[in-house]
């Protein structure tokens, strides 16, 4: 979305909001069919709700910042568009609950009402922003970079601080996104309760597998110029940074969703290893997926 000192023509502008309200409604579907998110609306603090607000907010800035459509683009720039996806997130999860029979004016309160839009629109906005940046076509893109730039900048992205921090927003977006749609079930519970130790132990190998499966390919693939040593090390600090990534998205969604209430401190690590298996996939795909 462009800032409208740009004087973009309104065409274009009309065609990258068309392609935010697709992507938010692709990735956030599941969660405005779920029950225990309007359950969550509904039994949400005020206080939940902004660090919801504070969080989502965040991890557009970030990606924004990082992976958008305009990666590299100014602080100011960041801060708008992030500001304009959220506002259509706000708007999109109330059309859509409205439609749904989710919202009654008749029969809710006002606090009951604005806690199911307000959790829906969180995950509806980060798909507005992956979407407007990653559904646009070819002719839209910037032109390549030379040889020599995009080397640099791979290496940068391996090996910097930037790219770590980089790494780390992209893998909260797609925790976020691919997490959130089990977190509020009861399955993530269930699971839990159920497993034995070992199951635990497996759980957690299979995710720190497919992180380097898909960090391998989505990073590194085709990387021969750089050495063994240093293609293993590079692999296992991104792994690693992505896995613990996910768990903490993993903890986030599942204190917010208010799995931990009740529970000992066993079955809620066990529930974070769980969603873990879920959510490293969408941490360590999400570079891949939308960056």
């Amino acid at each position: 979305m462009e800032q409208m000192t740009n004087k973009r023509p309104i065409r274009k502008s009309l065609k990258e909001y068309a392609r935010g309200i697709a992507g938010g409604l692709l990735f956030s579907f599941p969660l405005l069919y779920t029950m225990e998110v309007w359950w969550a609306g509904f039994i949400a603090s005020p206080l939940q709700l902004l660090i919801m607000v504070l969080v989502t907010y965040l991890l557009l800035l970030g990606y924004n910042r990082y992976a958008g459509m305009r990666p590299g683009a100014s602080w100011r720039s960041v801060f708008i568009d992030s500001v304009e996806e959220m506002g259509l997130g706000l708007i999109l999860a109330f059309a859509v609950l409205f439609v749904l029979n989710r919202i009654q004016f008749s029969e809710m309160s006002m606090d009951e009402i604005m806690g199911k839009i307000i959790i829906e629109a969180m995950a509806v906005s980060i798909g507005v922003s992956i979407g407007t940046a990653q559904l646009g076509t070819p002719e839209e893109e910037p032109e390549e970079e030379d040889e020599a730039q995009q080397e640099a900048r791979e290496a940068g992205w391996r090996t910097g601080l930037k790219s770590k921090i980089s790494l780390v927003v992209l893998a909260l977006c797609g925790s976020v996104i691919v997490g959130g749609n089990v977190a509020p079930t009861e399955e993530v519970v269930v699971l839990a309760v159920g497993a034995e130790a070992y199951h635990i132990l497996l759980m957690a190998l299979l995710s720190l597998l497919l992180s380097v499966l898909v960090v391998y390919f989505s990073d590194f693939k085709g990387t021969g110029k750089h050495g063994g040593g240093n293609l293993a090390f590079a692999i296992t600090v991104d792994t690693c940074l992505s896995y613990l990534t996910a768990l903490a998205a993993s903890a986030f969604l599942l204190w917010f969703f208010g799995r931990f209430e009740g529970v000992s401190f066993d079955v809620a690590f066990a529930q974070c290893i769980v969603l873990g298996v879920l959510a490293s996939l969408g941490a360590s795909a999400g570079r891949l997926l939308i960056k």
